[in-house]
């Protein structure tokens, strides 16, 4: 993992939508506290009971969230693009890390460190305000994943799926259509809704056949957004 000490200023305003409606004043104070963090593909950022020293904001590339079994299967929780925040519970609970995380194309994130970010916040409460928005969003996607797998069938699961990448990969076309901007497998699809590859498989081609999603130069494209949300709603 490469570090670079210089601060980043302005660029993590610009490039983390997670700092929108935090004062601009505060958000760029908060900024020239950060360095730049670079991994390349397939490098891990932190692994599960590693030390909370603080969180990232991801300025380019995607990573993805995991947990390991003892057994050693993987489950993938999330997959996360430009503008994510990684880690931020880690400034409240001071606890270890609850999950892997790991760069699946060049990724360069900006972090910001546990005690620095302390510092600023207790002279400038409403940081906390703000980070607090971005954990309880988070919890909530938690708790919508949690109630998804006990209740949803499978194509609702699949359709969270896809509406949560359209979230962090998400690029407007005409028509109200939604490109996600990111090759993802069936594979993880199906790790991320709960479901056998072959089963998910089925969903995402009757859609297609349907009209609800398409495949645009092998990106997955939200053609019928209603549809998918519908399918989700518990």
């Amino acid at each position: 993992m490469a570090t670079e000490p210089a601060t980043i200023g302005q660029t993590i305003v610009d490039r983390s939508f997670s700092l929108e409606g935090l004062d601009p004043d505060l958000a760029a104070g908060l900024a020239e506290l950060a360095r730049t963090v670079k991994l390349e593909p397939g490098k891990t950022l932190f692994t599960a009971g590693d030390p909370g020293n603080g969180f990232y904001v991801v300025l380019d590339g995607s990573l993805k969230v995991c947990v390991t079994s003892c057994a050693g299967s993987e489950q993938l929780l999330a997959m996360l693009g430009p503008g994510s925040v990684v880690g931020e519970l880690s400034i409240f609970d001071g606890r270890p890390r609850s999950a892997s995380v790991i760069a699946v194309k060049p990724t360069r994130l900006a972090f910001i460190e546990k005690s620095t970010f302390e510092r600023f916040a207790d002279d400038n409460p409403g940081v906390y305000r703000h980070i607090l928005t971005i954990v309880g969003q988070r919890l909530r996607q938690s708790n919508d994943a949690l109630a998804a797998r006990s209740f949803l069938p499978l194509p609702g699961r699949v359709a969270q799926t896809l509406l949560h990448l359209a979230v962090s990969f998400g690029r407007p076309l005409e028509n109200e259509r939604v490109l996600i901007h990111y090759k993802i497998s069936q594979s993880d699809i199906a790790s991320m809704a709960g479901g056998a590859r072959e089963n998910v498989s089925r969903v995402l081609n009757d859609w297609k056949r349907g009209g609800t999603i398409s495949r645009i130069s092998g990106y997955y494209c939200i053609e019928d957004r209603r549809t998918l949300e519908a399918a989700a709603t518990l």
